[in-house]
């Protein structure tokens, strides 16, 4: 059983962790639990799982009249969960944070089943923070994880993504073509996740006149809250190289195609983009508990493998931070070279492994 949800960032390594187990046990029985109303309950289908919901659902951390019904929703989650336990009788359970994963990985502790969990922050989330005394191993993505874990249950594995993330080698072409861009003209890809990053869409709109000038293209993904507002003034302004989409689904073509990524940095942004290998100018998200995108953009800044710009600094900054990129000579090979470095390509695989001992 495999829970855990709330956000892509849980979902998608949840997901590629059940396809590594797939590819090695085909004949493997797999349910994945999230939370009712979350964007699990339609990810994990579209990946071909099935999926139970259960009510539970976050104690805000302000006050907030949903907190009184927070003790019903988890009572509620708990039961349902050592219902499902009892039915599905799984050998192993795996939790990829979120409070999705609190209420069924507290019953399979009590009754037993070896637990693993898999934190993709450099700043451990509350509900893993709560859940690592009773589990078997924790796969983390980031060194230093003995602040929030006990070390010897601690496996450094890195944080699994997409398959075809891997393979970029020939894709450039076929992207281009796919998304309307040139040939010869550096390409900017800015990502602010599926909703949208207010702060990454407004500095584009503020500099996209100057970056085109300047010779870039601009494949922009700027979120569902924002494609409306945003495509209606790229449209008004009449410059030509600005490709403004909602969401992209084919990131392998836009990251092939990508001379330069402007990102938000939640935990798995910044795997992908160590694969990938492109110089990377992060903007964390101020709006995250215990501020942990910044933490997972330090981690790459320390290291000399990326560029990190405050979200508070951003707007009218995006332009002026990828000339002065570009202007020193070797800075983005030197940062392209030094990511890679840090990349786990087989971090799925390695949970794999994780998985195999403790069920063993």
């Amino acid at each position: 059983m495999i829970s855990g949800g709330g956000t892509g960032g849980h979902i998608y390594p949840a997901i590629a962790i059940a396809n590594a187990w797939r590819e090695k046990y085909p004949d493997a029985e797999i349910l994945f639990v999230g939370a009712e109303g979350k964007m699990e309950m339609q990810k994990v289908p579209e990946a071909g799982y099935i999926i139970e919901g259960l009510p539970v659902a976050g104690l805000q951390r302000s006050l907030s009249l949903s907190n009184l019904s927070f003790p019903f929703k988890l009572f509620k989650s708990l039961r349902k969960s050592k219902k499902l336990v009892k039915e599905f009788n799984p050998e192993a359970v795996v939790g990829v944070g979120g409070y999705a994963s609190g209420p069924l990985l507290r019953v399979a502790q009590a009754k037993g089943i070896p637990t693993l969990l898999q934190e993709q922050n450099s700043y451990a989330g509350l509900t893993n923070k709560l859940l690592a005394k009773k589990a078997k191993v924790i796969c983390v993505a980031y060194p230093g994880m003995e602040k929030f874990f006990p070390l010897e249950r601690i496996k450094y594995t890195g944080n699994p993504v997409r398959k075809d993330i891997l393979q970029l080698e020939g894709k450039q072409e076929v992207g281009l073509k796919y998304f309307g861009l040139e040939t010869g003209k550096k390409v900017l890809l800015v990502l602010g996740g599926s909703l949208g990053a207010r702060t990454i869409n407004h500095g584009i709109l503020a500099d996209m006149e100057a970056l085109e000038k300047g010779g870039y293209q601009i494949l922009w993904q700027c979120g569902k809250f924002y494609f409306r507002e945003m495509s209606a003034k790229v449209k008004e302004s009449g410059l030509k190289h600005i490709h403004v989409l909602e969401f992209i689904k084919e990131m392998d073509l836009a990251y092939a195609v990508a001379d330069v990524v402007v990102s938000r940095a939640g935990a798995l942004s910044v795997s992908e983009l160590s694969l990938v290998g492109k110089p990377v100018v992060f903007i964390p998200s101020p709006n995250v508990a215990e501020d942990h995108q910044t933490k997972n953009a330090l981690a790459y800044v320390n290291e000399n493998a990326a560029l990190l710009l405050k979200d508070d600094e951003a707007v009218g900054k995006i332009k002026e931070t990828l000339d002065g990129l570009f202007a020193e000579e070797g800075k983005a090979e030197k940062l392209s070279k030094n990511i890679l470095k840090l990349a786990k390509p087989d971090a799925a695989e390695k949970i794999v492994e994780a998985l195999e001992e403790i069920i063993a």
